[in-house]
């Protein structure tokens, strides 16, 4: 990754924020789609009509050869599964991650979700401290001098939920590419981290574990499972920072309704 940040104007977030509500738009028909007896390839063909429909590409599909236009992981895979044959079954946690581009500009945003039927307590606890997590780094992004505040403000959801950012696995910055600079972490680390300035486009993506951080890759040299087998939840959205607030890009209320109770009001770029 470039260590360069690519600084957007107003003009270029509102593009990327038509980007986003085709993600918006693509996960919802991909959760739509995610039913009992569901194919993972089932999931990630709603995706894919969805961004279609939307007139925007998918970011995902030939990205390092990545093969779908989705990410589709399920129980203890944590993130860039692939789908494919795999059916779903009632009480799966899956994990859908996708992104869409417009005129040249990147979205990418990703949710947590049980299947068939309401989450079991630990899952449903693990699903809600992400989701949780990703809101609370939100807005501390808000008002932020530097972004190990938002590192700060993810960790300390997991640390009161007793539960673990998955190691090296990070949110990212976002604009001509979908993965730029700067690194976003999901806990604290020592050093100097970049300053918050409007411009920044950022993706803040919690990848919450119950068992130990640690982590392996499949033999598919993609699809990230948990060490230990415990089930994972991620999410995320993509957020723009300009100088007279903040606007969460894949929602289609900039983020309103979930940064209400930080107080924060999003303002449009």
């Amino acid at each position: 990754m470039a260590d360069k940040i690519e600084y957007k104007t107003r003009e270029q977030m509102r593009v990327m924020a038509r980007a986003g509500l085709v993600v918006e738009s693509a996960l919802a028909a991909a959760k739509a789609a995610a039913v009992p007896g569901a194919r993972t390839r089932d999931v990630d063909a709603a995706a894919a009509a969805a961004i279609a429909a939307g007139g925007a590409t998918s970011n995902f599909l030939g990205y390092y050869g990545f093969p779908a236009s989705s990410c589709v992981s399920v129980n203890d895979e944590v993130v860039h599964g692939i789908p494919g044959d795999r059916v779903l079954e009632e009480g799966d946690l899956v994990s859908i991650d996708c992104g869409a581009i417009i005129d040249g500009w990147h979205g990418d945003s990703a949710l947590s979700f049980s299947v068939g039927k309401p989450a079991a307590d630990q899952d449903a606890a693990l699903i809600a401290a992400t989701r949780k997590a990703l809101w609370a780094g939100i807005a501390a992004l808000a008002t932020a001098t530097r972004l190990d505040e938002v590192s700060a403000a993810i960790e300390d959801v997991a640390i009161d939920a007793g539960v673990h950012p998955i190691e090296g696995y990070v949110g990212h910055g976002i604009g001509t590419a979908m993965h730029q600079a700067p690194d976003v972490l999901n806990y604290r680390t020592r050093g100097r981290h970049p300053k918050v300035k409007p411009g920044m486009c950022v993706a803040i993506e919690p990848m919450f574990v119950i068992g130990t951080p640690d982590s392996a890759v499949l033999e598919d040299d993609w699809t990230v499972v948990s060490a230990d087998g415990s089930r994972a939840a991620h999410w995320e959205h993509s957020i723009a920072v300009h100088e007279d607030g903040i606007w969460v890009l894949t929602s289609s209320d900039g983020g309103a309704a979930d940064l209400a109770p930080f107080g924060i009001i999003p303002v449009r770029p």
